[in-house]
């Protein structure tokens, strides 16, 4: 690589085992699983009872196998014997025991309240019994790391034991994380014995690739048409999705907080549906992302648990002209804007202003639909001003996870105005019942028909052929500079980019030269 000497580019053996690594933020509450740490990703430090593999299905990792009582209600878990922690002691059923208690009390986001108990029954088996079926409890089993009884504490998050593929070395807050491969891990051995985390913003991250500072560097889509010297771009397809949130309730509510609740213009379906006919979401995917991402239309496309039939022809503008038309939404006044008995269709759409991606996305959106009439006044927030704003205004928001509860938790009416859940307030029986029946079903098989007709029924749904309580626009490709040389394995498709889920796979990946 320009600019580096040859004792870099030339790898001495210890340097052959080191890497490092430019590939997210700096966790602010440090790695404690019971506190959401390892939810978007491997918890590096800690390894959980169940894992995904590269399909997204579920198999073992401590656990040996599972059985789920007929009525959906005992989880029996047998674990493996041989699982030590960082610190040598071994890895029990009470230590699940212990972790699941502590994550269920810690009023994290960790969602344990259908969790009546836990209990190690011997050594090597622990049981769950929920107060009632839960489909979804198998995701807790996927993404819970497991901590040690005997070391978990106050410092935990800063110091933390595991029995994960790596251990903690060194945390300079604010700077660096310097890990080491644990040599207690019983899964496969890392290839790499020592990994060095940068927490560098992205035009800093990107100027360590290019100096030759990083073997591997997560970059904006605005940064993947430069090349780099010695480094490949390798763009790892997701479900990190970006979307346009609507107020789907007339204005005149307020929260507990006094802060404003609906939009009389978005509280009109004819509204929303046509901005989702209108958006180009290929030119959004072309233009803002340089082709880095997909089209998207639900808040789980490629998941196996997403309705193919949600996908829809959009840039269809003369579609959503007549639509509006229909519904009684003409320009009368001759202004470029179409209003319906006084009401103007125009509204606020707000997004992080930190957010270049975000901004690009939302002016481009709201260029899209002034073709059809609707004015958009794009604006950038602070999160807190967001806060008060986000249940009277359309917001561009994130989301993407490997567990359909994130569809619950944005779509059910239990969850209208809850922390950045439903933040439009959408609410609709059919789709509730159908996501209880998902639910309380008895296992993930038996969910996902549930699931997919909560989207769409052929009548109903979340999607935009049904309610359309969103516009969901792109799902971005996460974007990596990779040294020439390294391999960093099959990814699986990328959640959203919370924590750092393209070291998921860690121990798979290795030099090739």
């Amino acid at each position: 690589m320009a600019g580096c000497s040859k004792e870099t580019e030339q790898r001495s053996e210890t340097n052959n085992e080191e890497l490092i690594l430019a590939v997210g933020s700096e966790p602010d509450t440090g790695f404690d699983p019971t506190a959401g740490w390892g939810r978007y990703g491997s918890p590096l430090f800690q390894s959980t009872l169940l894992k995904r593999d590269h399909e997204l299905r579920i198999v073992n990792d401590l656990a040996t196998g599972y059985e789920i009582s007929g009525d959906g209600k005992v989880w029996t878990v047998k674990l493996r014997n041989d699982a030590k922690f960082s610190d040598g002691k071994p890895l029990t059923a009470q230590d699940v025991q212990y972790t699941f208690e502590t994550a269920a009390k810690s009023g994290s986001v960790i969602d344990l309240t259908n969790m009546q108990s836990v209990k190690a029954i011997d050594e090597y088996t622990v049981q769950f019994t929920l107060k009632e079926a839960q489909s979804t409890f198998i995701y807790l089993l996927v993404t819970t790391g497991i901590v040690p009884k005997h070391a978990h504490g106050p410092n935990y998050a800063s110091n933390p034991v595991g029995s994960g593929p790596y251990r903690l070395v060194q945390w300079d807050k604010g700077q660096q994380l310097i890990v080491e491969a644990n040599p207690e891990y019983y899964g496969t051995k890392p290839f790499f014995k020592k990994l060095t985390f940068l927490f560098l913003n992205e035009d800093a991250a990107f100027a360590a690739a290019k100096a030759g500072k990083v073997d591997i560097s997560y970059i904006p889509a605005a940064f993947s048409k430069q090349t780099v010297e010695g480094m490949r771009l390798e763009a790892v397809r997701t479900v990190d999705n970006r979307g346009i949130v609507f107020p789907v309730v007339p204005s005149g509510g307020k929260t507990k907080d006094g802060h404003p609740i609906g939009n009389d213009v978005t509280a009109d379906i004819a509204i929303r549906k046509a901005i989702n006919m209108a958006i180009d979401r290929n030119a959004l995917v072309k233009g803002v992302l340089e082709g880095y991402g997909t089209p998207a239309y639900t808040v789980n496309d490629g998941l196996p648990w997403s309705n193919p039939k949600t996908v829809f022809p959009d840039a269809d503008l003369e579609g959503a002209k007549s639509l509006l038309a229909n519904a009684g939404w003409k320009d009368s006044d001759g202004d470029g804007i179409v209003e319906k008995g006084g009401l103007k269709a125009e509204f606020p759409l707000i997004y992080p202003a930190s957010d270049v991606t975000r901004q690009s996305l939302a002016i481009a959106a709201a260029d899209h639909i002034k073709a059809i009439g609707i004015n958009i006044k794009v604006e950038g927030k602070s999160w807190d001003d967001i806060k008060t704003m986000m249940h009277s205004s359309a917001v561009l928001f994130g989301w993407g996870s490997h567990d359909p509860l994130e569809m619950y938790n944005l779509f059910s009416t239990k969850y209208r105005g809850i922390e950045y859940y439903n933040a439009g307030y959408y609410s609709n029986p059919v789709v509730d019942q159908y996501m209880e029946q998902a639910l309380k079903a008895t296992s993930e098989e038996a969910a996902m028909e549930f699931w997919k007709k909560a989207q769409w029924d052929g009548t109903t749904g979340v999607s935009a052929l049904g309610d359309a309580p969103w516009a969901w626009l792109v799902n971005i490709d996460h974007l990596y500079l990779v040294k020439d040389g390294l391999d960093i394995g099959k990814q699986k498709i990328h959640p959203h980019g919370h924590g750092w889920p393209v070291t998921d796979n860690i121990e798979e990946w290795k030099w090739l030269k």
